[in-house]
């Protein structure tokens, strides 16, 4: 009989690398969220804010489905490099923008590395997160995710 812990090992690993890119996209986003401005820059703020709570709640999610799995979750690094400067909106978009390709790759990892319900949450997000790209003036890729299928 396999130990069921090894046959997990793939997935597991991926959930957690995909669990520490959320912890950085919580904190980045975070960070950019201090750089808008409801004020002056509706819709940015709006996008920036949306992408915050997603990238917290998909976090919340993959601590919850680790400590289901009787696995400790990585913790979030105290701090994480966020690139400067943030000074103008385009600036703030453009670091939206690469976190959130940055996110798909992870995501395109947990799809290949997953199965069943796991595969399929990772595809939901993987597609939300190629949508989200879109609100910060990305363009449509025909393999979110996959750098080496983008049409970019």
């Amino acid at each position: 009989m396999t130990d069921e812990r090894t046959d997990d090992a793939p997935e597991v690993e991926a959930l957690q690398t995909t669990l520490a890119a959320e912890h950085a996209a919580v904190y980045a986003f975070g960070v950019l969220g201090g750089r808008t401005s409801r004020a002056a820059t509706p819709q940015l703020f709006a996008t920036v804010s949306a992408a915050y709570a997603a990238h917290r709640a998909r976090r919340d999610h993959l601590v919850r489905e680790l400590a289901g799995q009787d696995v400790d979750p990585v913790a979030a690094e105290p701090a994480y490099d966020v690139p400067r400067p943030l000074d103008t909106p385009a600036q703030v978009e453009r670091t939206g923008l690469d976190l959130e390709r940055s996110c798909a790759a992870t995501y395109a990892y947990l799809v290949a590395s997953s199965t069943g319900e796991t595969r399929r949450w990772a595809i939901a997000a993987l597609n939300e997160t190629a949508v989200r790209e879109l609100a910060f003036r990305g363009t449509p890729e025909t393999f979110p995710g996959g750098d080496e299928y983008a049409d970019r």
